[in-house]
């Protein structure tokens, strides 16, 4: 790519904009980090610190007042902010990066995906997680048919969180969006999407274990997907002992791979993406493909896991602007797995099978 890059403004320097959007913005080619949307003044000062070239703004309203000087607006901020940030956004002419989720509900996924449209513009959804090394691994599994045909498939997003943190992601306020079942759950099913197809049928148990909280904490989600594919999910903050990340269980064989990507992990620690081997995770972390033993005891053969690649978003991204290449994840992508989310949520709460 050449010429002069996009300037993208961001809405929120919380966890979603520090450590993930703006480094990521700002080590992509063709995309440069212009100005930074948050009123708190401790993030002020982190932001220009991490960035010394960025522009601050208080309020969203002062970067939708220089409109004419961005070329994308991503959207970083509370998950009750989306929508409106979002539609205020496209109707500002700029294209815009939401955060997962987009909504709260699919109905309001597919009015944003329909404004954008109808304005000609890009609307995308940031679902980092189809770019974590486990998930490029089974993506490569699957595609070489080493597991045959897959009858059921595992993953799990669990921590150990037994004392809460505050803020609204643990509000009870249904207007927050919070909860795990949004939060993680939205990597979860839609990684669960994208490797087995639509979904028929919702089962799904969610409870709220820890004292004095407001929202679902520890929560299971098990889907049929058209294929004939079952897939059990699990979210919590309540798990005394972590299971794999990834179990993936086919006619011909298994996978099975424990621990995160670790490229939070490098984000977090101020660790940027160019700089060495970004996203590459030691031998001894590697999952294991086999069949009739655990991979525990050493069954199976040691499967290469493929690196991590959070930047290939963005790139994708501004390939998108650039050049007119496909939106990496679309409005309409995250409406489908917030149907599920739906779903899971009545399952859990009439308990019954919701079918779609």
């Amino acid at each position: 790519m050449t010429g002069t890059p996009l300037r993208a403004g961001l809405v929120g320097y919380g966890l979603a904009g520090s450590v993930f959007h703006a480094p990521l913005i700002a080590a992509t080619e063709g995309l440069t980090l212009d100005t930074v949307v948050t009123s708190n003044p401790e993030r002020q000062r982190q932001a220009r610190a991490e960035h010394p070239d960025v522009r601050v703004a208080a309020t969203p309203d002062e970067l939708f007042d220089r409109a004419a000087e961005l070329d994308l607006v991503v959207i970083a901020s509370p998950n009750r902010t989306h929508v409106p940030l979002a539609a205020t956004a496209l109707k500002a002419g700029l294209p815009v990066v939401v955060d997962k989720p987009i909504a709260g509900t699919a109905a309001e996924a597919r009015e944003l995906a329909a404004l954008a449209d109808e304005r000609g513009l890009l609307l995308s959804v940031f679902q980092n997680r189809r770019w974590d090394n486990d998930f490029l691994t089974v993506r490569k599994l699957l595609a070489e048919g080493a597991l045959g045909e897959v009858w059921r498939f595992e993953s799990r997003f669990e921590r150990w969180r037994p004392q809460l943190k505050g803020g609204w992601r643990e509000s009870g306020d249904p207007a927050e969006i919070g909860g795990l079942l949004y939060d993680l759950g939205s990597h979860v099913v839609d990684q669960a999407l994208v490797l087995f197809g639509p979904v028929s049928a919702v089962y799904a148990e969610s409870d709220v274990r820890r004292a004095g909280a407001r929202t679902d904490d520890d929560t299971f989600i098990a889907l049929t997907h058209a294929s004939g594919v079952r897939s059990h999910l699990y979210v919590s903050a309540t798990t005394a002992q972590l299971g794999p990340r990834f179990r993936v269980l086919g006619s011909k064989a298994g996978y099975v791979k424990y621990g995160l990507d670790p490229q939070e992990a490098a984000l977090r620690e101020g660790g940027r993406p160019g700089a060495g081997a970004w996203g590459v995770e030691p031998e001894e972390l590697w999952g294991r493909v086999g069949s009739g033993e655990s991979p525990v005891s050493g069954g199976g053969r040691p499967e290469p896991t493929v690196p991590g690649d959070y930047p290939a978003y963005y790139a994708a991204v501004a390939k998108a602007l650039l050049e007119g290449a496909p939106n990496p994840v679309t409005a309409l992508e995250a409406a489908a797995a917030l149907d599920v989310l739906e779903a899971a949520r009545r399952s859990a709460r009439e308990k019954v099978t919701v079918t779609l």
